[in-house]
């Protein structure tokens, strides 16, 4: 009996590794674009909705600060027109505020006993419409009358 050397794996499956391998290269570029075209929505929702709640954050905590002054200005001068002014110096110029979005109540603050209030709305609108075209933010200042 004659004996004939065997054939390495390599040899006799030469031609078909690189085709099979260009195959498994064009497949995994395709399931790996299908996967991105799934996940990329919700990433991108997710984006936005952090920039949007991060931009609602910061326009709140400027329309509180502005309230906080006009609070502290009626309570010390005595003068709604006083307050209102601080209250728009303190939001500018990050959010532009204007006199009849600032609500000033008692007209006059007299005696220790009594508080000055100060409200600012200021409607927000979204950069994207994504979450909705507006929202209106409300701040409240409140402080000792003399204080």
């Amino acid at each position: 009996m004659i004996r004939l050397p065997a054939r390495r794996f390599s040899e006799t499956a030469a031609l078909g590794t690189h085709q099979d391998a260009a195959r498994r290269a064009w497949r995994d570029r395709g399931s790996a674009a299908v996967e991105f075209a799934l996940v990329m929505p919700v990433l991108l929702v997710l984006v936005l909705g952090i920039v949007e709640f991060g931009r609602a954050y910061n326009v709140q905590t400027t329309v509180s600060a502005a309230a906080r002054e006009g609070a502290r200005v009626m309570a010390l001068q005595s003068s709604p027109s006083d307050a209102r002014a601080a209250a728009v110096a303190a939001a500018a110029p990050a959010v532009t505020l204007s006199a009849g979005q600032i609500s000033v109540s008692p007209s006059t603050c007299v005696g220790a006993a009594g508080t000055a209030t100060v409200i600012v709305t200021y409607p927000m609108t979204f950069i994207t419409n994504f979450f909705g075209a507006s929202i209106t933010l409300t701040g409240k200042g409140v402080m000792r009358c003399n204080g």
